[in-house]
């Protein structure tokens, strides 16, 4: 069984937001036709919220507009949700429990940031014995030096291993 994943497309990584990422919105288009086929064929679906605890967070701090789903992928009636506090979308969320309840062996990922929270969570599930999918044309990073080479890099790096690249 197959799933989606959608890690922190949230509206701080958009322009006018805290920490605006180089391609997301278009990573955003991306992630939500992928989506809109996930839904279509009746595949779970599974949203991941980053919130920032900490005093001084830059950005997704608890309570504001920025840490929220962007509206282009945002959750359907029905579609799971989890919080989390740290890069790994599996640390403390519950989504391995979740998936696994599901039947789930197969995670397609789409998401923010690539070089973090995508990574993280990419090489966690692969050590949990999931096969990885990377969207990644529905990913998005910081500007490294003007460019998406981090981007580029990480899912060089993902692919040589953790995961099948789906562009």
């Amino acid at each position: 069984m197959e799933a989606l994943l959608l890690i922190d497309i949230q509206n701080d990584y958009f322009r006018g937001g805290k920490f605006p990422l180089a391609g997301m919105e278009k990573a955003a288009q991306n992630a939500r036709n992928i989506l809109a086929d996930f839904r279509a064929r009746g595949l779970p679906v599974i949203h991941i919220r980053h919130v920032s605890l900490g005093e001084g967070a830059a950005f997704f701090r608890q309570d504001t507009a920025g840490s929220e789903i962007h509206a282009l992928v945002a959750p359907a009636d029905g579609e799971t949700v989890l919080v989390k506090h740290y890069p790994n979308s599996f640390r403390e969320t519950g989504l391995d429990a979740k998936l696994k309840s599901l039947g789930v062996t197969t995670i397609h990922v789409v998401g923010a940031q690539t070089n973090m929270c995508v990574d993280t969570t990419t090489r966690a599930g692969f050590d949990l014995g999931y096969r990885m999918v990377i969207h990644e044309r529905a990913c998005a990073a910081r500007p490294f030096f003007g460019t998406r080479l981090i981007h580029r890099i990480t899912i060089k790096t993902l692919g040589s291993v953790f995961a099948e690249i789906a562009r």
